[in-house]
């Protein structure tokens, strides 16, 4: 082992003047595999979805279906194009992706939260974008689980005095 001095500072501006600087950290490179593509997960409730974008015309494949067909309900679509919206880049991407568990809502949620993953991957810069819309973030809201002497989770059983 190397011996050290031990230096005694007398204020924080000499502690700027004796250690050394630290190189700034690289942003991290783009994850695209050999077609070309960029893979996540997103999850919310008991639904899991996994994403694939590639560059494209803004085609989106849910299940091996249309959007349009697998999520009839237009609030369900803007809720999958959100992340496109906040970063711009509504039209440059073509989704595949395959979701199970849970229901639509949260179906589209997951989808939503494996596509800005996913673009964060594809892209870095736009990490800050998506942080700050609250794309990144896991939505670990699940339902509660019934207990015993319950009726559900909290409701009690129908009290009667006679």
């Amino acid at each position: 082992m190397a011996e050290e001095e031990s230096v005694t500072l007398d204020s924080l501006a000499e502690l700027g003047q004796v250690a050394e600087p630290v190189a700034d950290a690289a942003a991290p490179e783009p994850q695209i595999d050999a077609q070309g593509r960029t893979y996540a997960t997103g999850k919310r409730k008991d639904a899991v979805a996994r994403v694939w974008i590639k560059p494209g015309n803004g085609k989106i494949t849910v299940n091996k279906r249309e959007v349009e067909v697998y999520f009839a309900r237009p609030a369900l679509r803007m809720i999958i194009n959100q992340p496109f919206d906040a970063t711009e880049r509504r039209e440059q991407y073509d989704i595949v992706c395959t979701v199970g568990g849970g229901g639509l809502s949260g179906q589209a949620g997951a989808v939503r939260h494996g596509l800005s993953r996913a673009l964060v991957l594809r892209e870095p810069d736009l990490r800050k974008v998506l942080k700050s819309g609250g794309f990144l973030t896991r939505d670990s809201r699940v339902v509660e689980r019934k207990k015993y002497g319950r009726a559900k989770a909290r409701r009690s059983f129908q009290f009667s005095k006679r």
